[in-house]
């Protein structure tokens, strides 16, 4: 039985469409690191980092820390420029899947790459504070994805008893790596966001569905009901 759903933000809760890549080679451009035209080879190293820390990303790439701080400064304040102007929004089932864990007694955390700022900026922008547990994103204490770490603060915070009662949710296979590596008994890849549904079963995975709501709806039918538990959803691998 699940008592605790980890779900990755943009992508899997909300409509991303560019937003997320748009402000990342924005931010590239800032500290003279990219053209106006990125090539193919740096679009596809972009979107295959999509769902860690950007921070941990910008230091890859640039190969220098005040450079890598500058451009991740930069990329938030890109990034807050399209949320204010509604390019980040909600996906159609999100607010429901919400509703449904909430209504099955299902704890929620929120984890992204996101520095906390960009993050709670975004929640706040959706009206989400109020509907969640906990908000995670990478720092000192731990680390992003495909590290464990912040689905296991998650299941502290949470106080959650067993790995195995945790449901991973996220749109690439770095969330699902993070959830595989955290022993999460439901690791579920959802094809609304950055990576491809044969992308995401090349990742170690439990299910590969379309929306954060078939997620819900899952994690909501493992919960007791008069005494028996519900089979829920047939593992697709």
């Amino acid at each position: 039985m699940i008592e605790l759903a980890v779900i990755d933000l943009a992508g899997t809760l909300v409509r991303d469409d560019g937003a997320v890549e748009g402000a990342f080679l924005d931010a590239l451009r800032t500290v003279g690191a990219v053209d106006d035209d990125p090539s193919p080879a740096l679009l596809e190293l972009v979107r295959g980092t999509m769902g860690r820390s950007k921070i941990t990303v910008f230091g890859e790439l640039l190969g220098d820390d005040d450079r890598a701080r500058s451009a991740n400064r930069a990329f938030e304040d890109f990034y807050a420029v399209r949320i204010a102007r509604g390019e980040t929004t909600a996906l159609p089932t999100a607010d429901p899947a919400l509703t449904t864990l909430r209504d099955a007694g299902i704890r929620v955390a929120i984890t992204t790459g996101f520095s906390a700022r960009t993050r709670d900026a975004l929640l706040e922008a959706l009206g989400w504070t109020q509907i969640i547990d906990v908000a995670l994103s990478p720092g000192p204490e731990a680390r992003g994805r495909p590290a464990p770490d912040l689905v296991l603060q998650a299941a502290l915070r949470t106080r959650t008893d067993d790995v195995r009662e945790i449901a991973v949710a996220g749109d690439t296979t770095n969330d699902l790596l993070s959830g595989h590596r955290a022993g999460a008994g439901i690791v579920a890849g959802i094809t609304s966001g950055a990576h491809s549904r044969e992308t995401l079963l090349a990742a170690p995975h439990t299910h590969v569905l379309e929306t954060i709501g078939e997620f819900a709806a899952l994690v909501a039918g493992t919960r007791t009901v008069d005494g028996a538990t519900s089979p829920g959803v047939p593992v697709t691998r």
